[in-house]
């Protein structure tokens, strides 16, 4: 709007070029102006940092003192608690009772009584609503650790809710409190401490003390009391999950050591010992023992996991990779299908995240070579089609948004150089990125064909709607459809050719232009035939005589000479003239869109427009009574059939490739009427 402004005020270009000029020096003096203004504060800036450097760090210092002055406070109160029950063991005993059993345990003290430990479980199964049928009570299964936290929604950091969290030997509970009832709870949340990971969140005040909890898909921040509470349930929560993985790895060991096989009853057959010891010498497949006790296959899913919720999705294909290797040769027992239960469920995630990786909700910039890296651990995962059908749908979308993208301003020709450019050069560099990361999976090839015609097909749609649904004229469109052609053939740097494509799909528009162009001379010709008066042109001056022999030569009429005469006469009728220079135009724009499937379209449209010139100068001849008319109009219908149609026809060939045998027809039948020309006979 501001350069619109400039171009209405200015006189030219000089003035644009000034104002440009100073708009320049403008911003260069406002640039080394700041440029000067930050080296002024540079030094301000350094140490306000370091002021601010020596705040943070007597901060957290006054933060730890305050911290450690609450443990001993807290210790105090404990020992004076404990010298008290010592005094009056009846008062310590109402304590105890009286007391809530949700109260936080330590570690030591859940480890020194396990009792203690199953019948605070017991207690839980009463108090939480909800939790009975999920979690059944087993001799096994006891309390650890639990308390009141408050939990933070991770994205924006505000307070959700408070709930209480019940850490128990194998698994996590998650409750709500019940408004109305006062140490009563609701079930919200039961999770695996196999697929748990703890986190430490750093304290940014006012948000402290605070962890992690990550459980794929889904993570959840909460908030601890203070500090030494923070400490306790990342120190047990750790503990927890290291001692269910001990206790799993022995099970397994357990599991996989081979049990004694029954004694056989004692046989009388003499013959027995000979097939005994024969069995001994050949082993069998049963006896062998696959051994999962290694230290890296009992910490594989959680290791998957880990690898899972920080992206390094190489290095979880590496380790699956790495395990199907050294399973690839051992028997199927009982513990190999568990564990692979648990691999399989890891993969599930794994592909889960792969594929919304490449989904096209997800940013689309970076362009193709952006997904290589989530396609590439897909086709590991033995998921190439999926890999292929996910690439190409995140394709189309960047393609898609990139055409959208596009401003339509300025001429149309300048707006299909940009879309051209957009689309073809997203198109060749997916092909290649395609080629690359699908280079062993020669199946998925078809399906680029099929995304690339669709693709095409999308482009034809928006180039269709600004060439043609706007009504361009026919030069416009034929210079626009040459454009796409062009780069059309980029694509056979990578073997693929889209041209019989876009032919395909621009032939029914291409023929409605066509069509409407020829009717716009059909009615222009019948316009100037109406009011024909077969007057010879005169053209005034020199110049414009040159200009005229200028375009009947670009036309293909060389000898042009003939027909001028003295001064600046020309000894032909203006709409001849006229006639000529416009079918020629017709003629070479509807070349430049001529492909095989428009042959008939383009040599009926020629046909249909020469007849009404033909018609209307052999119509003329019979009617007119003049002899000096009557010549002349025999010398401008000479020019017709001797010039124009032979070089029409001349034309048509070197553009097409072979003979047009109706334009040959209708020249013909044009000399077989002018043998007569007497008879008024018309014709159709």
């Amino acid at each position: 709007e501001y350069v619109k402004q400039l171009s209405q005020q200015s006189d030219g270009d000089r003035d644009l070029q000034e104002h440009r000029q100073r708009i320049q020096a403008l911003s260069e003096e406002t640039a080394q102006s700041l440029k000067r203004n930050v080296y002024q504060n540079y030094r301000q800036f350094i140490e306000t940092a370091r002021e601010i450097s020596y705040l943070e760090s007597e901060m957290y210092q006054l933060s730890h003192i305050l911290t450690e002055q609450k443990g001993i406070m807290e210790a105090v109160t404990q020992a004076l608690l404990l010298q008290a029950d010592r005094d009056d063991p009846a008062l310590g005993a109402r304590r105890a009772a009286a007391a809530d059993p949700f109260l936080p345990l330590s570690a030591k003290d859940a480890a020194a009584n396990e009792e203690g430990r199953q019948r605070t479980l017991t207690t839980l199964l009463e108090k939480v609503e909800g939790c009975r049928d999920l979690l059944p009570e087993s001799p096994g299964k006891y309390l650890v650790y639990n308390g009141d936290l408050v939990e933070y929604d991770a994205d924006h950091m505000a307070q959700i809710q408070r709930v209480h969290a019940f850490l128990m030997n194998d698994c996590l509970l998650v409750a709500t409190a019940l408004p109305n009832r006062r140490g009563a709870y609701r079930y919200d949340a039961l999770y695996p401490l196999d697929g748990l990971a703890v986190v430490n969140v750093k304290d940014n005040p006012p948000m402290k003390d605070m962890f992690k909890l990550l459980m794929f898909p889904e993570s959840r921040i909460f908030q601890a009391e203070n500090a030494k509470i923070k400490k306790e349930w990342l120190e047990v929560l750790e503990e927890t999950k290291r001692n269910r993985a001990l206790s799993e790895k022995r099970r397994l060991e357990q599991e996989a050591l081979p049990r004694p096989a029954p004694a056989p009853p004692e046989s009388t057959n003499p013959f027995d010992e000979d097939e005994d010891e024969e069995e001994q010498d050949e082993p069998s497949a049963e006896e062998e023992v696959v051994d999962l006790s290694l230290e890296w296959i009992q910490e594989l899913p959680e290791d998957l996991d880990v690898c899972i919720a920080q992206r390094d999705f190489e290095g979880a294909v590496d380790l699956l990779d790495k395990l199907n290797e050294y399973l690839a040769d051992k028997p199927v027992s009982q513990p190999v299908k568990e564990l692979r239960a648990k691999v399989d469920e890891r993969v599930r995630q794994l592909t889960d995240v792969l594929v919304f990786e490449l989904s096209p909700d997800r940013s689309l910039r970076g362009g193709p070579r952006a997904t290589r890296r989530a396609v590439s651990q897909l086709i590991r995962l033995g998921q190439s089609t999926k890999a292929c059908e996910l690439f190409l749908k995140n394709r189309a979308a960047a393609v898609q948004t990139a055409i959208r993208q596009l401003r339509i301003e300025g001429a149309t020709l300048l707006y299909i150089h940009k879309l051209c450019h957009v689309f073809f050069t997203s198109l060749l560099e997916t092909a290649r990125e395609f080629e690359t990361d699908f280079a062993g999976n020669n199946g998925c090839y078809s399906a680029f064909v099929v995304w690339a015609r669709s693709s095409m097909r999308m482009f034809v749609d928006a180039f269709s709607k600004q060439v043609f649904d706007s009504k361009e004229s026919l030069s416009t469109a034929a210079e626009c459809v040459k454009v796409a052609k062009e780069h059309c053939k980029q694509l056979s740097e990578i073997g693929l050719d889209l041209t019989f494509i876009i032919h395909a799909l621009l032939v029914k528009d291409i023929k409605g232009a066509l069509q409407s162009y020829k009717d716009i001379i059909i009615e222009a010709t019948k316009h100037r035939n109406s009011e024909e008066m077969w007057r010879k042109m005169n053209l005034m001056t020199p110049e414009a005589l040159g200009k005229l022999r200028e375009e009947m030569r670009s036309c293909g009429v060389g000898n042009f000479d003939q027909y001028t005469g003295d001064d600046c006469w020309v000894n032909l009728s203006y709409t001849v003239v006229a006639f000529t220079k416009q079918t020629m135009a017709f003629l070479e724009e509807a070349l430049k869109l001529y492909f095989p499937e428009l042959h008939m379209v383009l040599l009926e449209s020629l046909v249909e427009i020469i007849l009404v010139a033909v018609q209307h100068v052999d119509y003329s001849l019979r009617c007119e009574q003049d002899p000096e008319k009557k010549a002349f109009i025999r010398q401008n219908a000479s020019f017709l059939y001797e010039t124009v149609l032979p070089v029409v026809e001349k034309r048509f060939e070197e553009g097409v490739g072979k003979p047009a045998k109706q334009l040959q027809d209708l020249r013909n039948a044009s000399r077989l009427m002018r043998v007569n020309p007497e008879s008024t006979t018309s014709v159709v």
